[in-house]
């Protein structure tokens, strides 16, 4: 078994995913990372994607279809299934995550920071605020895993997304955010990996020009991911967002939930 870091870059286009990732793409040509195109799910939009990623089903399947509805999840996640494993999961990552896999509504004074071994997710820092620094989120993230070690951990960070919505994904300050997240990437997956974690970055959904998501345009759907220190992707032609979740099993050593119906990605 290897420990997973999850990074979900929300709302990073495929396009700045190249561009602008100087530090990710430096991994991709020396060997040290693999990079693949993936194809999110439909709606494009936060909450439904966030299930879709981490269940391996579609929204035809856990129905969650808008950023508005506050309900669990009603089909087996990676959280749930590492938990069952026996396995610690841990998140730093946005309040949707917490209704999804611990307990909805949120409750901000009881739920933002999480220790219980009977939850999902058992530990948690979950913030409310898209305002909240992606900065001060890696380091809520890095203390869970220096002191509970999760064997799944997710960072979620918001920044990217609140900078796509206010300019849009074409903008001078997309790209900086971009670059931001890159810089912090450089000080925070080299501490992953030295602490034995591989690393799969990837985004729910992409943003477009005008700064909107949800529908079916490509600069919307069109993703990726990177593995870093958990094999390169064999795959030839851009995956389904559905096969990332009985991937992180399969890294993880659990079986995938039977309504994980695609497979997992072939890593080498």
């Amino acid at each position: 078994m290897k420990k997973i870091a999850l990074i979900l870059l929300d709302a990073l286009t495929r396009e700045s995913a190249v561009h602008t990732f100087g530090f990710l793409r430096s991994l991709v040509e020396s060997g040290e990372a693999g990079y693949l195109e993936v194809t999110g799910d439909l709606p494009s939009l936060s909450r439904p994607c966030y299930e879709s990623i981490l269940t391996g089903t579609p929204s035809s399947v856990h129905h969650i279809t808008a950023n508005n509805m506050s309900v669990p999840s009603p089909v087996p996640s990676v959280f749930s299934l590492a938990h069952d494993a026996g396995l610690k999961t841990g998140a730093a990552a946005y309040h949707w995550i917490s209704e999804l896999y611990n307990r909805s509504p949120f409750n901000p004074f009881e739920d933002r920071i999480t220790h219980d071994e009977q939850q999902n997710i058992q530990h948690g820092i979950f913030y409310f605020d898209d305002t909240y620094p992606d900065s001060h989120l890696f380091l809520d993230g890095a203390a869970l895993c220096s002191r509970y070690v999760p064997d799944f951990m997710l960072f979620h960070p918001m920044g990217i997304d609140y900078v796509g919505h206010a300019y849009g994904s074409q903008s001078r300050e997309y790209e900086k955010k971009c670059v931001e997240m890159d810089t912090i990437l450089a000080n925070a997956v080299p501490l992953l990996v030295s602490q034995g974690y591989g690393v799969i970055v990837t985004s729910d959904h992409g943003m477009s020009a005008l700064g909107n998501h949800g529908g079916d345009q490509s600069m919307m759907r069109d993703v990726f991911a990177y593995f870093i220190h958990c094999g390169i992707p064999q795959e030839a032609a851009p995956v389904s967002q559905l096969c990332l979740a009985p991937t992180i099993c399969t890294l993880l050593d659990i079986l995938p939930a039977p309504t994980m119906k695609k497979p997992p990605i072939r890593l080498d």
